[in-house]
């Protein structure tokens, strides 16, 4: 395929910048607002489209005004990048019963959230961000189709308004590794199987984008970072030879991230017909730069990943800028490009909403607005027009995180230090620890439990934010938040529900609640991330060393247990789900921030038990989702992480019963390490992924602790019926022990509606206690 000439390619080297993707939801979360309003039945479609054509016009005229040569498009979402593929390809599972032609939001939102008759398609973490994506369901049956003219669509919107850029899809491959087999299809069909019956739909879109002028297109093909073997690269090399002939005359740009790429899919890759650029994330995948100095092919553009998609730090760009002069002596001058790391979808929107924040922390961090101002930046000093001013400034920036001294403490340095190599561990076994807290408890077999939230209401919401606004007194907010909670202990009461929780009232978010209390975080008033759908996530910004001054939970779980007689949980949030939901400083290794965390947790769990709390929920929700994508790197960060959430509740009485909660992650890899956490009970996600969960212990794992995998899921608005419920749990009673068995749902009910959670757990309940009965009557 011919080159498009340099002049084309690069038509002024100060706008030779890229950026791989940007936020949909909008910098004040306007997306979210106008999925819920329509999905409530408050708005119609067309307001939907209305709000997120506007922030798809914004978004496109901010890269453009900043400088950005190559800007993104099809990188804005109704849910996610994965289902639009799906829809792309008419993808679409019989049981939402579509009838072909372009896929409608009836359609697209059912299969992403379920409806009243038909359950969600399953919903997992995009490889190890907190962002999750939904999971293709595909097999030798699928009717592929061209189904949604999405990515035409957006790059003719954005080129009416005068912005020529670059539809980006997910590519072939990567799409069918990320599938997996429908139910009823072997569990060992081959996905890649599928790649002849889906590049024909690739071909019919990159013509149309072609027929609407495009001169670029990028696919994402993010499993390269991934061990492959070589028959899945050698189905990259098939997949782009035959788009070739298709491609010809377009520049075409393959784009990883998130970790480094092995040596052999590198070859692979830079090897790929058709193919005129590559694009690297060189933040977290800095030894893929010996490969591209050592291996990258001539003539050939290099998109050079160095400003940071994750995080929030603002770039030394005197670093990057160094960087990117060492790689255009290996690629040429004509052939850099500079780019984020990856897309900027897992980074807040835009520092200049941050009012609050104070000037000097302000001044180390940068957002997705202000990561493509860095950018275009680099560029241009890369073309002789460094802006000396800026990066002046960035450079003072730099030097004064490096030396405030709010950023360390010398004895949370040495505490934390003295954890490593040490093997912390309670002293007793788990199985004499469930039988001491047994005879305390006395649960029924099968005891029922939730885990953690209950429904976040619109008034509660209106308590909390006008305390934080001074609006209202202490007292008022301490009387509302008791008010509350008896409401959700009387319920739970009411439903016979065996462990109670108290439905976190005054809780904004899982993480941000301990952040707020505990030393060396900040927080943002608008620093949304989206996690799925129209959920969004406000992280933490760690910056210095991390320690609790005081209780942050006693007040309310001892306020709630003095309400029943039942066992109430103690709710905390697990060290290492509070770094990986958090954005965490990138000047020391992160174990060194777990450990900090985990000894803060430490001291809470042992205020907890002083003040009466006999059971103890440590949430580690996000220890699947840190794992390093590259499996010569799990050993190390699972020691630590592990070692962390043991740290926590080392210190504790035999009869205070340790719990901990995982949802939406592939678990079965690591079951090992979750059994070495040691923890008295698990309760996981289980209904959305079919019960894979549970084929673990079918092929033989042991199990001594109790555990709950989840029996209905709470992120669909479905209520599922007693007799749905009871169907699971005996599926899991089949491979599970009736003695370590709990009920549970997926996940907390915070998002969830009353009307959905009552009848849901009445449901859950009633099901626990029929099957109760049938195992009372077998005896």
């Amino acid at each position: 395929m011919r080159l498009i000439s340099d002049c084309v390619f690069l038509m002024d080297r100060k706008m030779a910048s890229h950026i791989v993707g940007y936020p949909r939801m909008g910098p004040k979360r306007e997306l979210k607002f106008a999925l819920e309003s329509f999905w409530d039945g408050k708005s119609a479609a067309e307001d939907l489209k209305k709000v997120s054509a506007d922030l798809r016009s914004s978004i496109w005229k901010q890269m453009s005004d900043a400088g950005i040569k190559y800007i993104p498009s099809n990188t804005f979402s109704y849910y996610d990048q994965m289902l639009d593929t799906t829809a792309m390809l008419g993808a679409v599972p019989s049981r939402y019963n579509w009838t072909g032609g372009e896929i409608e939001f009836s359609t697209y939102f059912s299969m992403a959230r379920g409806n009243a008759s038909v359950p969600a398609m399953e919903m997992t973490k995009w490889f190890d961000t907190n962002y999750h994506f939904i999971v293709p369901e595909l097999g030798p049956d699928v009717n592929f189709s061209y189904a949604s003219h999405k990515a035409v669509d957006e790059y003719k919107e954005a080129k009416a308004l005068g912005v020529d850029t670059v539809p980006v899809l997910v590519g072939p491959v990567s799409y069918l590794l990320l599938s997996k087999p429908a139910k009823g299809v072997e569990k060992s069909f081959p996905l890649l199987s599928l790649l002849d019956k889906i590049l024909p739909i690739y071909k019919e879109v990159i013509a149309e984008l072609k027929a609407a002028g495009a001169s670029f297109i990028q696919f994402d093909e993010p499993t390269l970072v991934l061990d492959l073997e070589a028959q899945k690269l050698e189905a990259f090399t098939k997949a782009y030879a035959d788009l070739e002939s298709s491609l010809s005359g377009l520049n075409v740009l393959v784009q990883t991230y998130f970790a480094d790429v092995p040596a052999e899919a590198f070859k692979t890759l830079t090897a790929l017909k058709g193919v005129t650029g590559f694009g690297f994330d060189l933040v977290r995948g800095t030894k893929t730069l010996d490969l591209i100095k050592s291996s990258f092919p001539s003539g050939k553009y290099l998109f050079a990943g160095v400003v940071d998609g994750r995080n929030i730090w603002a770039n030394d760009l005197a670093a990057s800028l160094a960087l990117l002069q060492s790689l255009e002596g290996v690629v040429g001058k004509d052939k850099l490009v500079v780019s984020t790391s990856c897309s900027l979808l897992h980074t807040a929107v835009d520092l200049i909403n941050e009012t609050k924040l104070d000037d000097e922390i302000k001044s180390w961090l940068a957002f997705a607005a202000q990561k493509v101002v860095e950018v275009n930046a680099l560029a241009k000093a890369l073309s002789g027009a460094k802006d000396e001013a800026f990066f002046s400034a960035n450079a003072a920036a730099q030097a004064s995180r490096k030396s405030s001294p709010r950023v360390t403490n010398e004895a949370v340095q040495k505490a934390s230090a003295a954890l490593q190599g040490s093997d912390h561990r309670r002293a007793t076994n788990v199985s004499a620890r469930l039988d001491a807290q047994q005879k305390k408890l006395n649960l029924p077999i099968l005891p029922t439990t939730t885990i953690g939230s209950f429904p976040q209401t619109v008034e509660l919401r209106r308590v909390r934010r006008e305390y934080k606004a001074k609006k209202i007194s202490e007292e008022e907010y301490v009387a509302a938040i008791t008010e509350e909670i008896k409401k959700v202990v009387e319920l739970q009461e009411d439903l016979d529900i065996d462990v109670l929780v108290h439905g976190e009232p005054e809780r904004n978010d899982m993480v941000e609640y301990f952040g707020e209390q505990l030393s060396g975080f900040a927080f943002t008033a608008n620093g949304w991330v989206q996690s799925y759908g129209s959920r969004c996530v406000k992280p933490p910004i760690i910056y210095g060393d991390v320690s609790r001054p005081k209780a942050m939970t006693v007040f309310w779980s001892s306020k709630a247990q003095s309400m029943t007689k039942r066992p109430m949980k103690g709710m905390l949030t697990g060290p290492v789900t509070i770094l990986n939901w958090s954005f965490v400083r990138n000047d020391q290794p992160r174990f060194e921030t777990c450990y900090q965390i985990a000894l803060a947790i430490k001291d809470e769990v042992e205020d907890l038990e002083k003040a009466g709390i006999t059971v103890i929920q440590i949430d580690e929700a996000a220890l699947r989702e840190g794992l390093p994508l590259r499996k010569s790197e799990h050993a190390f960060y699972l020691n630590w992480a592990v070692h962390s959430f043991r740290i926590t509740n080392v210190g504790i009485q035999d009869t205070t019963q340790i719990h901990t909660h995982m949802c939406y992650s592939n678990f079965n890899d690591i079951i090992h390490s979750i059994i070495d956490m040691d923890a008295d009970v698990i309760t996981i996600e289980n209904s959305r992924s079919d019960e894979k969960l549970l084929s673990v212990f079918r092929e033989g794992v042991k199990y001594g602790a109790g555990i709950g995998p989840g029996v209905y899921d709470i992120h669909s608005p479905r209520i599922p019926s007693a007799e749905e419920i009871a169907d699971r749990v005996n599926k899991m009673l089949a491979v599970l022990d009736t003695n370590i068995l709990w009920v549970n749902p997926d996940c907390g009910l915070k998002t969830r509606k009353y009307t959905e959670v009552k009848p849901a757990l009445q449901n859950m309940v009633s099901a626990a206690k029929a099957i109760r009965t049938q195992l009372a009557s077998a005896k």
